[in-house]
């Protein structure tokens, strides 16, 4: 009989040097992505949200932005001034001819009176 001897085992295998690369390009793309993600909205919150901030600062220091748009909202408020003054002498004509209705109404009243009455 010839003895056999039993058979070596397979050798295990060799670990790799390094990090593997296929995890490693996993993390890289997974950090490029976040990265260009921020660089995205912050783009698109400057675009979005910039003119806004600069319109709110210029309303907070109290300008306007268009020297015609100043010119005409100060045209507009010497108007208001204007009508304000006419509404006032518009309510004392009301007075006056309410007044002079009611002498007139009286100095009938009194003609009618002194001639008996009758119409």
């Amino acid at each position: 009989m010839i003895g056999q001897a039993p058979a070596p085992a397979p050798l295990p295998p060799i670990p790799p040097l390094g990090p593997d690369p296929n995890l490693v390009f996993e993390r890289v793309s997974e950090s490029v992505m976040m990265v260009l993600l921020l660089i995205g909205f912050t783009i698109v919150a400057i675009k979005v949200f910039g003119p806004l901030a600069r319109a709110w600062a210029r309303k907070l220091e109290g300008r306007v932005g268009d020297p015609e748009l100043r010119a005409e909202v100060d045209h507009l408020r010497d108007q208001l001034g204007e009508v304000d003054g006419l509404r006032t002498r518009v309510q004392e004509l009301e007075e006056r001819v309410e007044f002079a209705e009611r002498l007139l109404s009286q100095k009938r009243d009194q003609d009618l009176l002194q001639r008996g009455g009758g119409l």
